[in-house]
């Protein structure tokens, strides 16, 4: 029997939704895993937390209707495993497909906030009008029209100075009467999200449903940590984020470039050195969970400032246990996807920064250099640029660390010309191509400084 309303009744009672919406005040762009395990109960945390139940959400699918046909025979429920605990999610009220009429919501007066999770490649091509850029500008045209009240719109994705960035991609393609309603109606804070949530599969399904007693084709597996900064710039009524745990801050950037960079850099590192299905067993390593405590002090660290007496040391502990939880198999594979578009954050722009400050970052550039390895030899390779990155992996180090250089889209042309950063990358290229990662290893502590 599949999970829905009918049939919720069956669920354990504290397995339940805590908050039933009956108005839908947010809308949501790419309404995947992660926002179903992170925003999403963010905001039904906070209907809980205050009984204010005007905060259900329009979720749009981007791409496809796929997971509008997860979702829609299930009422828009679907339950959330972070560790042991479980619990039905019901903050969802609505699932779009690509063809449906997504200017209607937008535009309507009772939307108060928009989110996003569109991932890094969403925000490159953002011209067309079925892209998310273009569907939510043409949302604000309406939304003008109608002369429907502010509007916050909030990126959750993984970039550098989000809340602007996107800012500047709607800006572009606002005509100067809708510019000028955009700049007096419309925030754009930043925001900064952190939760693991690996794609479900089909075991993890077979597990909610031993669990809850239903099928749940909509089911999320996750960790229990969870961490949501938002700048404190709304236009106008939003949820009560804060009362669930959010914290609102005046300066997303130092929370952002400390999990973009130990987190996400971290996975990225993972993703292109270890060779394991998941990340777990790669930190199960010793010598490797070693290596990611160096790129963490010696590389990534240094570049962090402004956290005040955030404690950053036992964040990076933090991470390493979460890394090695093995209820959460994270595969790697997921996580390489699109590597071109997330290296510049996580990797290269500290990298710059060591360079300046005349330092060698030979971990960061081993971790580059398992990149460019994986690249030229990925038998189907995920990723916007793959036509340009794919190569002869029999090149050699050199001609593959020219060649990759030259793409400004990844490296700039700064990079390109930085001797020190090309001969770390490419000795480390050179290194695992002959000796493997286990020999580059052995070595890790000669590094230290």
């Amino acid at each position: 029997m599949r999970l829905s309303r009918a049939t919720l009744s069956r669920v354990a009672p504290d397995a339940r939704p805590l908050a039933e919406p009956r108005a839908t005040g947010v809308v949501h762009l790419g309404i995947g895993a992660f926002h179903r395990a992170h925003q999403a109960v963010y905001t039904e945390l906070a209907m809980a937390a205050t009984g204010d139940d005007r905060w259900g959400i329009c979720g749009a699918g981007q791409r496809s209707s796929a997971v509008a046909d997860l979702l829609r025979p299930q009422d828009c429920l679907y339950g959330v495993r972070a560790g042991d605990g479980v619990r039905v999610i019901g903050s969802v009220r609505e699932v779009l497909v690509p063809g449906d009429d997504l200017t209607a919501r937008l535009a309507a007066p009772q939307t108060a906030v928009v989110t996003l999770t569109i991932t890094e490649k969403g925000y490159r091509s953002v011209s067309g009008p079925s892209t998310a850029i273009g569907r939510l500008v043409a949302g604000l045209r309406a939304r003008a029209a109608a002369d429907a009240g502010p509007l916050t719109v909030i990126s959750c994705d993984n970039l550098p100075g989000n809340g602007a960035t996107l800012a500047a991609l709607v800006t572009e393609l606002c005509e100067p009467p809708l510019l000028k309603w955009v700049e007096q109606n419309v925030t754009f804070p930043a925001s900064m999200v952190d939760r693991i949530v690996p794609a479900t599969t089909p075991a993890d399904l077979d597990d909610m449903e031993a669990r809850l007693g239903l099928r749940d084709l909509g089911a999320v597996v996750t960790e229990p940590f969870t961490q949501w900064v938002i700048e404190d710039d709304f236009a106008g009524d939003r949820p009560a984020w804060d009362r669930a745990g959010a914290l609102l801050v005046g300066d997303v950037l130092p929370y952002e470039r400390m999990k973009l960079r130990l987190l996400n850099g971290s996975h990225s590192a993972i993703a292109y050195l270890s060779g394991a299905e998941h990340v777990s067993e790669a930190v199960g390593d010793a010598a490797f969970a070693g290596y990611l405590r160096g790129l963490m002090d010696e590389d990534l660290t240094p570049t962090l400032h402004g956290l005040g007496t955030f404690d950053l040391a036992g964040y990076k502990r933090s991470l390493l246990a979460r890394f090695a939880n093995p209820g959460l198999r994270h595969r790697v594979a997921q996580i390489a996807a699109d590597g071109s578009q997330k290296l510049p954050q996580r990797l290269l722009d500290p990298a710059r920064e060591r360079l300046a400050a005349g330092h060698e970052p030979r971990w960061i550039a081993l971790a580059v250099a398992g990149w460019m390895r994986y690249v030229t030899t990925a038998s189907e390779l995920d990723d916007p640029l793959a036509d340009r990155l794919t190569g002869d992996p029999d090149a050699g180090a050199e001609a593959t660390v020219e060649r990759l250089l030259a793409i400004e889209e990844v490296f700039g042309a700064d990079l390109r010309e930085d001797r020190v950063f090309r001969e770390l990358v490419t000795d480390g290229l050179r290194r695992l191509t002959a000796d493997g990662l286990t020999s580059i290893l052995r070595t890790f502590d000669a590094w230290r400084g």
